[in-house]
């Protein structure tokens, strides 16, 4: 890491720490809060429960576990209860060895180990995982599980559909309608190892939904919302693979039918043209967040309010604060600015 990025980071987490020293966190009395981390085009997203438990989704490139910290601190929260593995890239496992060092891991969720293929090859990814696994073997509990389980949390429902490239057998309640928007095939995804075999989580807090499903594409994320649309609709869903071209497919946005989509993209990572001009033309959707302008959607973009970062010299999050009611807010870091979305939308569940 550049000794310039050093110093961007250390003045975000004394700013962050002054603030979370001077001020609560800004979520309402049982609120369910994610914070969309900014990693630099990797992954990191952490949900805090009403109840102050922790779920953390990745943990970026090596280097960005003070970017997280300094989420946990905003949100008032002093341990990770759980840290979810997508899968074995190093923008989604390879900040596990400094987060560790600087906040408690209590439990490890993952699909195991790399694909074969993935680890015989990619240098980056055996090293990440190595590190990553040598970490983990620390840790009081370790939980590898399938599609339809649910992760211990007890006042939010986490529901695993997909993991090591199996996905949902069976509809979700409510679920389960034909999807008439489905092309003959999937698109195939940029990386055929690792990315299809990532674990995708839909949480539930009352009639708020949200799904993540890390860097699912190909067959597996297909099959989530073709022919029949498995998970039903959703509240707001972190676009696949920090929106690439390979998650582009209108037919999964025509099956979710978020209100809002919240792309992880960095300048120039992620954020493809053709993931902004599908979610142009998709019908339904209030609002798209980006955690970074995209170099490569260049007009394409959303408007700069809802742009986390607007060029690399900051490191400002997206903030979304759920009600059991369905309604939600999603607050822009650095504009300090927020959007409502009110419980007035009758969705399928």
């Amino acid at each position: 890491m550049s000794t310039l990025r050093n110093l961007l980071l250390i003045g975000l987490l004394i700013g962050s720490a002054s603030a979370s020293e001077s001020r609560p966190s800004t979520a309402a009395p049982g609120a369910l809060e994610i914070y969309f981390i900014d990693v630099e085009g990797g992954q990191s997203t952490l949900i805090v429960t009403p109840e102050k438990h922790t779920l953390l989704v990745d943990t970026g490139w090596p280097g960005d576990g003070n970017r997280i910290l300094a989420a946990a601190r905003d949100a008032g929260v002093s341990q990770i209860d759980y840290l979810l593995i997508t899968h074995f890239h190093h923008d989604h496992d390879g900040g596990v060895s400094d987060l560790a060092q600087l906040i408690p891991i209590q439990a490890f969720v993952d699909h195991g180990s790399p694909h074969p293929h993935a680890s015989a090859t990619n240098p980056d990814t055996r090293a990440a995982f190595a590190a990553y696994e040598k970490i983990r073997s620390k840790a009081s509990r370790h939980i590898q599980p399938r599609p339809g389980d649910r992760l211990p949390l007890s006042d939010v429902e986490v529901t695993v559909v997909s993991s090591a490239g199996a996905t949902l057998a069976q509809p979700l309640a409510g679920a389960g309608a034909a999807n008439t928007a489905c092309p003959a095939h999937p698109m195939a995804p940029a990386d055929r190892d690792e990315n299809p075999r990532s674990t995708g989580v839909l949480v539930r807090y009352g009639k708020f939904r949200f799904l993540d499903v890390g860097d699912l594409t190909g067959a597996p994320l297909f099959n989530l919302v073709c022919p029949q649309n498995k998970i039903g609709q959703v509240d707001a869903y972190l676009v696949a693979h920090h929106g690439g071209a390979d998650a582009a497919e209108p037919a999964t946005f025509a099956a979710l039918h978020p209100r809002v989509a919240v792309i992880n993209n960095g300048a120039y990572k992620g954020g493809r043209h053709e993931l902004f001009d599908a979610l142009h033309r998709a019908t339904g959707i209030e609002g798209v967040w980006q955690l970074h302008t995209s170099a490569d959607a260049g007009e394409l973009n959303f408007p700069p309010e809802y742009i986390a970062n607007t060029d690399e010299s900051g490191a400002h999050w997206i903030k979304l604060v759920a009600s059991a009611d369905g309604s939600f807010r999603v607050l822009n870091e650095r504009t300090k600015q927020s959007k409502p979305y009110p419980a007035n939308r009758q969705a399928t569940r």
